[in-house]
This record gives C-alpha cells, structure tokens and sequence, in this order.
C-alpha cells in the first residue's frame, strides 16, 4: 500500500514538474513571438529600396532563426501538454486502483476481526468444556 501511495506521489510530483515546465515553455514562446514580432517591426522600417542585400539576408535569417526557435518552442509545449495529460491519466487510473485496493483491505481487514472474534468465543467455549470435564 505504501508502494502505492509512493508511486501516486511521484508521479504527482512528476506532473506537477511538467506543468510547470509546460508554463515556462508558454512564457517563453510569448517573449519569442513579442520579439519575432518587434524584429520584423524593426525590419519593415528598416527595409528600403536602396538598402544592401547582404544586410536583408543578415535579418531574414535572424527573422529565420526566431521564427524556427518559436516553432520548436510551441512543438516542446504541446509534447509536455501531452506528456501532462497522459500523467494525468496514469494518475487517475493509479487512484482507483487504490481505492479498490483499500476496499479490498477493508474487507480483508473485517474478515479477520470477525475470524479472530469467532477463535475468541471457541476458547472461551473451549475452557468452559474442560472446566465442566473436571
């Protein structure tokens, strides 16, 4: 049972640690899409007929860069929202079993009362037969 709850708890733990690694993840595919967006801002006032290719190709690859770490970002949240909601259900099917489990320890646990009870009264039943014997 303690093996159990010990197993619950980890993988409580292990979700918790996914989730908030899913928010850090959203946090920073916001900041990235905020600069993807202020680069191409800056980019399109910069951009003017006569300016040099080179530096064009200098920025559409910095714009290149970003957009591939926003896309490899958002790739990353939605695996760990999977990994999330697969934990989840692991979790839950781990919270019924133990709660059949605790029943059926319950039930074990009444049957033994009512068993240690039953070999009470037969000594007692027992002592009285030898005690009317002698």
């Amino acid at each position: 049972m303690n093996k159990v709850q010990s197993e619950l708890s980890e993988r409580e733990q292990q979700m918790l640690r996914i989730r908030r690694d899913s928010v850090t993840k959203a946090f920073q595919l916001s900041k990235m899409e905020k600069m993807l967006a202020e680069t191409r801002g800056k980019l399109d006032k910069k951009t003017e007929p006569g300016t040099e290719s080179k530096g064009r190709d200098n920025r559409d690859d910095m714009v290149q860069d970003l957009e591939d770490k926003v896309r490899f970002t958002r790739r990353d949240r939605r695996n760990s929202l999977h990994r999330t909601q697969l934990l989840e259900s692991q979790m839950k099917t781990v919270k019924g079993e133990l709660v059949d489990t605790l029943d059926h320890l319950q039930e074990l646990r009444d049957r033994l009362r009512r068993s240690q009870a039953n070999a009470e009264q037969r000594k007692v039943d027992m002592e009285k037969l030898q005690a009317g014997m002698r």
